[in-house]
């Protein structure tokens, strides 16, 4: 989709539907909560929207917090279009945070606030060193979990996005909720930062699970709010409104 004069620059997911929904991607340098409970498919829309970057020499780096980046790759939607050699060029790096968390001495299990200003100026220097144009933590919750109070997840979160922004770096936090939450973060905080909220979830219809997937909010586009149901296939995510009356189109 062409970019009309004045227009923010987009950063285009590769993900045919979410790109619609957004009238053309991500604007560029945004930070994203995409959020939800468990296996609603967050980390393969996150991880493909990497690889459509990495396909398109952008270089792109995915922070995993809690599972081993090996294992991630291992137990990932096997995608037609994912080539290795994308890890291999450079283009698509995978880092394990709770490394990055014994290089610089965090072994506490809470965070003080110079760590945190340590870890961001880490993750910033990083994603400057790669040139990375996309990046995604995965997930920002288990981050939380060491920050313990609102303060200091603001304050991560806020400069974090800031480091990231500044470097024209479109950023992906992955959150996680309780299915039986009515909140975007298990914290509270983390909801009010970013630039866009995309919530996934699952719905029970007539006995089948159905993953699904809305744009809560995003700065700098317009957007579409209806709730769309969400397919993870070899192909990739794939999207389709979801109806009134709970069926899909």
């Amino acid at each position: 989709m062409p970019q009309k004069s004045g227009e923010r620059e987009r950063c285009v997911t590769g993900i045919e539907g979410l790109d619609t929904i957004l009238y053309g991607g991500i604007p560029r340098a945004n930070t994203i909560l995409l959020t939800g409970s468990c296996g609603t498919g967050k980390t393969s829309l996150a991880l493909e929207f990497l690889i459509h970057g990495a396909m398109k020499n952008e270089n792109s780096l995915f922070v995993s917090v809690t599972e081993n980046s090996e294992k991630l790759l291992t137990n990932i939607i096997p995608y037609r279009f994912f080539d290795k050699g994308l890890i291999k060029s450079g283009r698509l790096v995978f880092v394990d945070l709770p490394i990055m968390y014994e290089r610089l001495g965090m072994t506490k299990p809470e965070l003080s606030m110079e760590e945190i200003d340590l870890l961001v100026a880490a993750i910033g220097s990083l994603a400057k060193e790669l040139g990375a144009k996309r990046l995604v933590v995965d997930s920002i919750t288990s981050v939380c979990y060491k920050l313990k109070t609102s303060e200091k997840i603001r304050d991560f979160i806020l400069n974090l996005g800031k480091v990231l922004s500044d470097q024209n770096c479109t950023s992906v936090l992955v959150g996680e909720v309780p299915a039986t939450s009515t909140a975007y973060s298990s914290f509270g905080v983390e909801e009010a930062l970013p630039d866009g909220i995309i919530l996934m979830a699952n719905m029970e219809r007539r006995g089948d699970l159905l993953r699904t997937l809305q744009v809560i909010k995003m700065r700098g586009t317009m957007h579409s709010r209806a709730k769309y149901v969400l397919d993870l296939t070899p192909m990739g995510v794939l999207l389709v409104p979801l109806l009134k009356g709970g069926s899909t189109g």
